[in-house]
């Protein structure tokens, strides 16, 4: 008497089944799988997000933060690119004229000219190669990109200006004190004839570099290019130096006093060191970690301030990882009662927010902390302060 009753239930409600499952459709099926899970699916879904923009941000927010950069950047290296190219055969044809000249008139005004040739035509080979080697995507050894490149081998030119052009330039300065030198006038005119093409030459590379330079906008914006801001130093240098030889020859040439082309020498000398110590200096701010312009971390906390979720931003550190790529770290403390997926969820919102602000921001870190903003602001990264010479 039981058992049919509960067989003839069991079949009614197989039937019921039978017809929800035919009547559901397949968005029906999505919904309550999604249900089921109990928000897991959202979680998961905050979660690639995040990676995605601690990663380097794929899909859209590549689009919207690098789409400029990537259509200008290759544009501005080719233009980089023919302005060495242009200096670096000037200074390989005034470098042979030179050493020919200073050989024959036996000026050491001139060979210093001809080491300082010598010297630029090397670094135009360093920068050549770091406009190739710093455009190399990112791999599992070099996470950041190779984008510091361009920062060690302009370090590499400043050291060849440094000790090809500099120290040579005042070893002949002291050669010629110590020992004397006695030039005939075909030695003087040579020497002068040498210096007048040399000096048309640089002109035409250093114009060529100016050009460059208004062109991206002028000023000192136009100059972050460690490879361009070489190539203008080298040239607007090369052409003082061949200055101040032409004087020191000419004032020999009329009193008959070696002195002059020796102080000349030595004022080329005096020159280069200090220009590839200027170029030095800047190329290691770069490579040892030179934080982002004050502008744009100015830019990130007044965008981090604005956020409702953020009770404070405790720190904010920024570092260049190449010419047009920014680290950014932040470590904010949020209003309290978030859960996880809330807090992800922000976290993709914000880092979207900067990467749009921010187009050379790469790669964008967030840091949720407890740390007390007194604390924070007492590092040297969050006050600005900035140590070495």
């Amino acid at each position: 008497m039981t058992g049919t009753p509960t067989g003839r239930n069991a079949e009614q409600t197989a039937e019921r089944t039978t017809e929800r499952d035919i009547g559901r459709t397949p968005e029906d099926d999505t919904g309550r799988a999604t249900a089921d899970a109990g928000g897991r699916a959202v979680g998961a879904e905050s979660g690639r997000k995040g990676d995605d923009a601690g990663a380097g941000r794929k899909g859209d927010d590549a689009d919207a933060g690098r789409k400029g950069d990537d259509a200008a950047e290759p544009s501005a290296d080719r233009k980089t690119r023919v302005t060495v190219l242009v200096a670096l055969i000037a200074n390989l044809i005034i470098a042979l004229a030179k050493a020919l000249g200073g050989l024959f008139a036996g000026s050491p005004a001139l060979l210093s000219e001809a080491a300082h040739s010598v010297a630029d035509s090397l670094n135009e080979v360093f920068l050549l190669a770091a406009l190739r080697r710093s455009r190399r995507p990112a791999d599992a050894r070099h996470p950041f990109g190779y984008g510091k490149e361009r920062f060690f081998w302009s370090l590499l030119a400043a050291v060849g200006i440094f000790v090809m052009g500099g120290c040579f330039s005042f070893f002949q300065g002291v050669e010629a004190l110590r020992s004397g030198a006695d030039e005939e006038l075909s030695g003087y005119v040579a020497g002068l004839i040498v210096l007048g093409v040399s000096f048309v030459a640089e002109g035409v590379s250093l114009l060529r570099a100016l050009h460059q330079v208004r062109r991206q906008g002028g000023g000192f914006g136009a100059l972050r290019d460690p490879a361009l801001r070489t190539v203008v130093a080298e040239d607007g240098t090369a052409v003082l130096g061949v200055t101040l030889a032409a004087i020191g020859m000419a004032l020999h040439m009329v009193t008959g006093q070696v002195v002059w082309e020796a102080s000349a020498s030595l004022a080329i000398g005096a020159l280069l060191v200090f220009v590839a110590y200027r170029l030095g200096r800047e190329a290691r701010d770069q490579l040892i970690g030179e934080a982002a312009d004050p502008q744009t971390g100015a830019r990130i906390r007044a965008l981090l301030d604005a956020q409702p979720e953020i009770d404070s931003v405790e720190a904010i550190f920024t570092m260049k990882t190449g010419l047009d790529s920014v680290l950014v770290a932040a470590r904010v403390d949020l209003m309290p009662g978030l859960d996880s997926e809330r807090v992800e969820e922000i976290a993709v919102r914000i880092k979207r927010s900067i990467a749009g602000m921010v187009p050379e921001a790469k790669q964008i870190f967030l840091d949720v902390t407890d740390r007390h903003a007194g604390e924070a602001a007492e590092s040297p990264a969050a006050t600005g302060e900035r140590g070495g010479a």
